[in-house]
């Protein structure tokens, strides 16, 4: 999603697919659409050059192992994302020297999941919201939980409100767990370069560069930081 002018772009069920965030940004930026699904992002995967990878390249030996042991859909998927820290979600946030923001967000989803599940990750408001006005996020997490608060576009209501990028993202977090008991994660930028990675599950692996200083951290209260070589 582009914060200046609130374009957006989305896929979701696509197959074989190896990086649906640029299949996502070419149908933000070659159609007049939000979201394509299925077949149909597929086909216009096809239509544009994308190239599909075979399904046993995007499958590892880890994941069959997991889904193995976790094959019943309602344990298997709240101990992981409650109790444990076992989600794959990957989200960038980003704002540029002129304070415009954009965000990206990819998963794989829930294994065990049903067949035609939709998470949280392509759904502008829920998964990744971009506006200059107020600031960019990406989540990740428990998709049913997000889905139900609209999570990115919470963070960003409590920072209209005059909220710190961090105090929203907790409020938010904790607001999901109050009320739907799911547990989760955001990273936020401001249009002024403010940011924060706040989460509410047992570890998240984040990292940040602001003026070339990487920060990263994975564990609650600990931010590590690295000058990086010009």
């Amino acid at each position: 999603m582009d914060g200046r002018t609130l374009a957006s772009g989305a896929v979701s069920c696509v197959k074989n697919i190896a990086n649906p965030v640029s299949l996502a940004r070419a149908v933000m930026e070659k159609t007049a659409h939000i979201m394509l699904t299925g077949r149909g992002a597929n086909m216009f995967a096809e239509s544009i050059g994308i190239v599909t990878v075979p399904t046993e390249t995007l499958v590892t030996e880890y994941e069959m192992k997991e889904w193995e042991k976790h094959k019943n859909y309602v344990t298997g998927v709240m101990e992981d994302f409650n109790s444990q820290w076992a989600h794959d979600t990957v989200g960038a946030v980003a704002v540029d020297c002129a304070g415009n923001v954009a965000c990206a967000t990819s998963t794989g989803g829930i294994r065990n999941k049903m067949v035609g599940r939709v998470g949280d990750s392509p759904i502008i408001g829920s998964g990744g919201y971009a506006d200059n006005f107020t600031g960019a996020v990406s989540c990740t997490g428990h998709g049913e939980s997000i889905l139900k608060v609209t999570l990115a576009r919470l963070i960003l209501s409590h920072i209209e409100q005059g909220k710190s990028v961090a105090d929203a993202s907790q409020l938010s977090l904790q607001y999901m767990g109050d009320r739907v008991q799911g547990a989760g994660g955001a990273i936020v930028v401001s249009p002024s370069g403010k940011w924060a990675a706040t989460f509410t599950t047992e570890r998240m692996a984040w990292a940040a560069v602001e003026n070339d200083v990487l920060w990263y951290g994975l564990d609650p209260n600990k931010r590590l930081k690295e000058q990086l070589s010009k």
